[in-house]
Order: structure tokens, then C-alpha cells, then sequence
């Protein structure tokens, strides 16, 4: 330790063994030999990283080093050492920033930091902050993920964490990471509106509605809206607010009904603070069913604006919902038809098909009609209900003509990333029309689960898991996302961990035939031939793809060098993949070849393969199983023309001050003046639109202001006001005989549970204790 004050800028390390405290009361012997074990290690590999161990406490280190670079060094080489044996389950934090050196102690703002982040991190976890990552950039040793934006506490901005993501490093998953930090995402679930009307038949036009209002929600950056898949899992369910927010991870739930009478329509809805469960906006709106898109946009941009207020800056367009069609009765067809499309079954998305055809019959230029057909015969071919050449010659048909009338639908550009891959066999293309999609709509979580798996067969773990997790967090509740999730661990090698998921995903839906296929694959890996052998003979008739059962028993025979079957299998395996529809077996071959060792009939199949664009290639050649053929020379060479510029990088997005610095100067005199000179805020309707418009500046520079350069959000701005006004009048004895609810009505407030809240989150008191202190 130094012998007087002194200041540098380090890489600083927080360490902690995760259940030490348990251990050492269950085994104190073995919880010292932990230690000792844990100190041995640290003590070796800060000498070779250059780092000092500052202090010791208890099962942690505090420790520091010159470079970010040596210091992540020294974490990885730390995991890996102690993940060998028996493990010592430690979790770690590395931050740069700013250290104090004391005669008697470290401390200062790179301390703080590097420990809040430490305690979020997983045994075997070894997590960032935003600034020593940036240092780490285009280092080849070291790959690191974006886990988001949290709040850490006494940290005044959020703060991106990043997690290293080498080979053997845990990373934790967006499940993990709950309630060890709040995220600094504005976040919210619409739950499906209730069905008010007198028939039971129109729950279709309440789902429609509710369905439009997610999607025009999704389309505002730095909002995160979860997906239809996981809200529509709480319909119909008794499930208490607090429970859904849990599960669904969001700071706000919209809940609201729809009432349809003839050619009239009443919604409500209501906006919930999930974390006090309290309502703090709701709003009715009894309107001409000719008016439905205008009310929608109405409905989606009051929600958006009350977000804002309360929870912080996003930018908001002028609209967010545009007329599809002039027609209400093909709306009302398409509608019908997602009804139908959503449960996801061969009949019902024939059914679906049909209103689609009706809707377009009446306006044939209706886009969402056009690429809603597409979408339902891409299921079609790709699931093998339908021939796959005749359903994707449809989805081609119905793509091109919907994209000839809006290129700006993210369903347009997910299937044409569909195309890309099924059809072209073109990753680059696949993947650049499916970051379009995700441009056009950030929270299209089936985009981002599809360029998760992108990555993952280009070996882009990292890319890989950071929109794995985005999926995850806006589609937590979706078995399709789970089962993407199942697939990238199957990818990187967590075979157990795999097998896990797919069985989950496999209860809900015994007929979901991806984790089948993906099972047997895992099953293989871990060396349980016999049950692959075997396998099929439980599962559902209507969920076997006989390419897949050939290839999966052909692999076990090869694998546990069974030669007589092994041969048996693979001349069945070549004649099935001969048929017309033999293109699933057909990849099964590479796959032997390789297990079998013949390295150059695998590559001829790669050659015949590009030739044919079999997309399947792309599939196949990065599989688990296929690992032998990378000692080839010839394996890389491959690669890159298979999954060309898949080692590039996206440029980043900068967030854009909306105002310079004298411009943001200026309004914040004139905002701050206008509330002492004005006090608007005794206006229980102000809101942040009608303030702009006071100051003669846009909402979106408005928000920008008050969150950037005052540091709170429009709520707690105002709200602020409102409880200094409460004070002053209440403090008045002409006030006295005055109810607190109306003093609080009085000082701009428009209801109790809003007060209240403020006025405690203000002030540690509540209102009743603030007047006794007073007397």
C-alpha cells in the first residue's frame, strides 16, 4: 500500500467466490482449502499480468493493473485455472477508471464501479464495464458481448456492461441478470385487450387491435415492447400484475378493452408502473369504426408520450401507425386471417390464407394482406405440409409484389431474408435484409433470434448471443426463441445445457420438429448412440422427417463404429436423397463423410453443393459434428465463400445530441424561468407535448433536455414542483381546513397514488409524516 494520497487511472479487478458463506457453513475445511486454492491461483497469475492485489477480504480481491488488456488476460487465465478440477465458482468485475491510494485504503469512482458490476456477474462470469471494453476493441484474443444498458447504484448514468464471451468463459443469460440490476431500458408488455362486445366472434377485432399497438410501439428505438407471442401467453390467465411484469421483465403494462356495436367502437386503456403497481395514465375514446387507424396512431402516440414522461427520453415519430387500406372490411379479413396464421398449424394457416385472399380480392394493392400470405406459405414449404419448391415459388410471388407497394415493412424484409437463405443460399444477403428488418422495427425479436442463428453458423459466437439475448428479452415467454436459444448452445458445445432446453421446448410441443432434429444431433454428441438408434420410435408420426431419422441412425451406426449398419445406412441415405424432396437427406451425407473420415467426398459435396445453392450447406458445414474436417486446409478456404463478411462489423450507432450546447443552454434558462414566473405546473394536464409547445421547441428536444441536461424525466421534473408546491400551501393556516387530497388536487396533482408516490420518493416521508415533523 503507499505511504501517501496519490491518484492514477487503472484497470481495476473485483472478485468474490459466488456461495462462499454457505460453504464455509456446511464444510469449513473444505471452504478453506477453497481459498487457499483461490488466493494460489490469483496470487500466480497477477505476478505473470503485472497486477497487484490490493486487499484481501474475506472470499474477495481487490486488485489493479496498467493495462486493460493484462487485466482481462489475467481474468480469463484466472476462470479457466479454477474451472479445472473441482471448480471454485468465482465471479468477476473489471472496470477503468479512477483509484485513490491511501496509507490505510483504495478507493474512488473505479472501486465503486468495478464492484457494482462484479455483483452482477455468474460464477464463472467475468464482466465489463463500457469503458474498459472499449479499450479491448479489435483485440483478437479476447471477444467480448453487449448484456445492454443497467442502472448501477450510486452510478448517475446507465451504463453498458459487456461480458467475455472466450471459449470456457460463462456469460450470463438475460434470465440471470434479473434483479441484480434494473436495465435502463424504457420497457413494456401490452396485454391483449379484452372482448366487451356482445359477440364472442369479434375476440378477433381485440386481438387485431392490440396486436397493431405492439407493433406501432416497436417501431421507437430505446423502447423495449415484448412481443406478441409472450403478452398473448396471459390471456384469459388470472395472473396478477406484479407476477406478469416479473415474468415478462417490464417496467409498464398497457391492459385495456375493445367494445364493438355496428359501425362504433369504445376503447380503453390503461397504463400500469409495474414496480408499485399503480395506474398512473388511462384514457377512453368512443369513436366511427371508418376511424380505426387514425385511432390507433392516436392511441399508440399517447402511449408512447406518457412512457417518455414517465420513465425517460426516447425519440418519438409524428406517427407511428399509417393507413394500410381504405377499405374496413379488408382490415377486418386481414385481421381474421393473423387470428387464424398465429396458431401456427398447417389447417388454421389455410384458413388464414382464405381471409387473406378476401382482403385482397377487395383491395389488391393491401400490402400487410400480401406479405401475411407470404409468410404463410414460407411456414408451409419449410415445415413440409406443402411441396417446398411450389410454397416458396408463393412466398417469392406475394414478397416481391408487397415490397413493389412498401419498402418500409420489417415483414417484408425478414422475408426476404428468408429467401436469401432458403433459396439463394446467399448469407450475406440473408443477413443484411434481415438488419433491414430489424432497422425498421428494433423490437422484431424473430428477426433478431434469425440473426442470432446467422452468426452462430458463421462462428460469431459473440454476435451470436448478443441478439440471441435481445430476442430473449423481447420474446422470453416463446418457445420458438427457446428453442434458438437450445440451438446456439448446441453450436458452441454445451451439449448438456442443449439438451436441457429442447426437452423443455419438446414438453410443450411434442411435434416441434427443429428440437427433435436438433436432440438427436445433441444425443450424438454426448455419446448416447443407442438411444439415437431408437429415438424416433416414440415421436409423434407427424413430426418425423424421414431425412432427419435416416441421417440421425445412419451418424450413431458411423459413430460408434458400427461398419456393417453404418454402410447399410449410408446407401439408404443416398437413395432417399435422390427423391424429390431428398434434400434434407442429402445433407445427412456430408455429415457422414465426415464422421467416416473421407474428408474429400465431403468436400466434393460442398462443391456440388455451392453449385445447387443448397442452403442446407450453410447448415451443415460449421455443425459440431463436422469439427475433424477443420484440421483440412481446405475447411477455411470454404468458409469464407460460404459466410463471406461474416467476420464484419455493423457500424454502431451514435446516440445524437438534439440540441448543441448553447442551444440547450438557452431552452434550459427559459424552461426553468417559465416555471418559477409561470407555474404551469399547478396545470394537472401539462404534459410534455404542451410545455414544448410553451417553449416553441419539438417534444423529442424537450425530452432530450430534461433528461440530458437536468438529469430527470418529465414526471419527475414537474412532479418535483408539484410537491415544493404542496409544502408552501400546506404550511399556510389560511390552508387548514383543506383535505390533504386537495392540496395535493391544489398543487397540480390528479391523483392520490401519484401524489403519494412522489411525494415519498421526494421527500422519505409520506405526507401525513411531513406535516407532523412540521408542527
Amino acid at each position: 500500500m503507499k505511504d501517501k494520497v496519490t491518484r492514477q487511472l487503472a484497470a481495476v479487478m473485483f472478485t468474490d467466490i459466488v456461495g462462499y458463506t454457505a460453504l464455509m457453513q456446511k464444510d469449513e475445511e473444505v471452504a478453506v482449502g477453497t481459498r487457499t486454492r483461490h488466493r494460489e491461483v490469483f496470487e500466480s497469475l497477477h505476478t505473470s499480468h503485472n497486477g497487484e492485489i490490493i486487499q484481501y477480504y474475506g472470499d474477495g480481491t481487490l486488485s489493479v493493473f496498467k493495462s486493460a488488456i493484462e487485466a482481462t488476460n489475467c481474468a480469463i487465465q484466472i476462470q479457466k485455472l479454477l474451472q479445472e478440477g473441482n471448480p471454485v465458482p468465482v465471479r468477476i468485475g473489471l472496470h477503468l477508471g479512477d483509484i485513490v491510494y491511501s496509507e490505510t485504503e483504495v478507493y474512488g469512482d473505479g472501486v465503486n464501479f468495478a464492484s457494482r458490476i462484479e455483483s452482477m456477474s455468474v460464477a464463472g462470469g467475468i464482466l465489463l464495464s463500457d469503458k474498459l471494453n472499449d479499450e479491448l476493441k479489435n483485440h483478437p484474443t479476447i471477444a467480448t458481448t453487449s448484456l445492454g444498458h443497467f442502472e448501477l447504484k450510486n452510478i448517475i448514468k446507465p451504463v453498458e456492461v459487456f461480458a467475455v464471451c472466450n471459449e470456457g468463459i460463462k456469460v450470463p443469460e438475460v434470465q440471470e441478470l434479473k434483479g441484480k440490476q434494473k436495465s435502463a431500458y424504457k420497457t413494456i408488455a401490452v396485454l391483449p385487450f379484452a372482448n366487451r362486445s356482445t359477440s364472442a366472434e369479434n375476440e378477433y377485432f381485440s386481438d387485431g387491435i392490440t396486436e397493431e399497438i405492439i407493433n406501432a410501439l416497436a417501431k421507437i428505438k430505446r423502447l423495449k415492447v415484448t412481443s406478441r407471442t409472450s403478452s398473448f401467453f396471459f390471456k384469459n390467465k388470472n395472473v396478477p400484475i406484479k407476477q406478469i411484469a416479473k415474468e415478462l421483465d417490464v417496467s409498464a403494462i398497457l391492459e385495456g378493452s375493445v367494445r364493438l356495436a355496428g359501425d362504433t367502437m369504445r376503447i380503453t386503456a390503461q397504463l400500469i408502473q409495474t414496480e408499485e403497481d399503480f395506474h398512473f395514465w388511462s384514457e377512453t375514446w368512443d369513436r366511427k369504426l371508418e376511424n380505426i387507424f387514425e385511432v390507433q396512431d392516436e392511441i399508440s402516440l399517447l402511449i408512447a408520450d406518457k412512457l417518455r414522461e414517465h420513465f425517460g427520453h426516447f425519440e418519438i415519430s409524428e406517427h407511428l401507425v399509417t393507413k394500410p387500406t381504405n377499405s374496413i372490411s379488408a382490415y377486418e379479413y386481414c385481421l381474421k386471417a393473423k387470428f387464424f396464421v398465429n396458431k401456427w398449424n398447417p389447417n388454421d394457416v389455410e384458413t388464414g390464407i382464405s381471409y387473406y385472399d378476401k382482403a385482397l380480392k377487395i383491395d389488391e394493392n393491401y400490402s400487410e394482406a400480401l406479405i401475411g400470405k407470404a409468410d404463410c406459405y414460407s411456414f408451409l414449404g419449410t415445415t413440409g405440409f406443402m411441396p417446398f419448391e411450389e410454397a416458396w415459388e408463393k412466398t417469392i410471388q406475394f414478397t416481391n409484389q408487397a415490397i413493389a407497394l412498401n419498402n418500409q415493412s420489417s415483414g417484408v424484409y425478414y422475408q426476404l431474408a428468408n429467401q436469401a437463405f432458403f433459396i439463394a443460399c446467399d448469407f450475406t444477403e440473408s443477413l443484411t435484409q434481415m438488419n433491414k428488418a430489424i432497422t425498421v422495427k428494433p423490437n422484431n425479436a424473430d428477426a433478431h433470434q434469425f440473426v442470432s442463428f446467422l452468426y452462430i453458423i458463421a462462428g460469431r459466437k459473440d454476435k451470436a448471443l448478443i441478439h440471441l439475448d435481445k430476442a430473449l428479452s423481447i420474446n422470453p415467454l416463446s418457445d420458438e426463441t427457446h428453442f434458438f436459444r437450445a440451438y446456439v448452445h448446441y453450436m458452441i458445445g454445451d451439449y448438456a445445457v442443449s439438451l436441457e432446453m429442447l426437452n423443455r421446448c419438446l414438453s410443450s410441443n411434442d411435434k416441434n420438429i427443429p428440437a427433435h432434429s436438433i436432440k438427436t444431433l445433441c444425443l450424438l454428441k454426448l455419446e448416447n448412440y443407442e438411444e439415437v438408434i431408437n429415438y424416433f420410435d416414440t415421436v409423434p408420426e407427424d413430426a418425423i422427417v424421414e431425412g432427419e431419422k435416416m441421417g440421425a441412425i445412419a451418424l450413431a451406426f458411423a459413430l460408434k463404429k458400427d461398419k456393417t449398419n453404418s454402410s447399410r445406412y449410408l446407401k439408404l441415405l443416398e437413395e432417399q436423397a435422390k427423391a424429390p424432396n431428398g434434400f434434407t437427406a442429402n445433407s445427412y451425407l456430408f455429415l457422414m463423410h465426415v464422421v467416416l473420415g473421407d474428408f474429400d467426398k465431403a468436400f466434393a459435396w460442398v462443391d456440388k453443393a455451392l453449385q445447387n445453392k443448397s442452403s442446407l450447406l450453410m447448415l451443415r458445414y460449421t455443425d459440431p459434428l463436422a469439427n475433424t474436417l477443420r484440421k483440412d486446409s481446405r475447411y477455411w478456404k470454404y468458409h469464407k465463400i460460404i459466410y463471406p463478411n461474416s467476420n464484419d462489423e455493423l457500424p454502431m450507432a451514435t446516440k445524437k445530441a438534439l440540441l448543441d450546447e448553447e442551444a440547450a443552454s438557452n431552452y434550459k434558462g427559459r424552461l426553468l424561468t417559465l416555471f418559477d414566473a409561470e407555474k404551469p405546473y399547478l396545470d394537472s394536464d401539462l404534459s410534455l407535448r404542451s410545455l414544448a409547445g410553451e417553449l416553441d421547441m419539438h417534444p423529442n428536444q424537450l425530452s432530450w433536455l430534461l433528461n440530458e441536461s437536468i438529469g430527470k424525466n418529465f414526471n419527475e421534473f414537474v412532479n418535483h414542483y408539484r410537491v415544493e408546491a404542496f409544502k408552501e400551501i400546506a404550511n399556510d393556516p389560511k390552508n387548514s381546513h383543506l383535505s390533504l387530497i386537495g392540496l395535493a388536487y391544489d398543487s397540480g396533482f390528479n391523483s392520490k397514488t401519484v401524489f403519494n408516490t412522489y411525494f415519498k420518493k421526494e421527500t422519505g416521508l409520506t405526507p401525513k409524516q411531513f406535516l407532523k415533523s412540521q408542527n
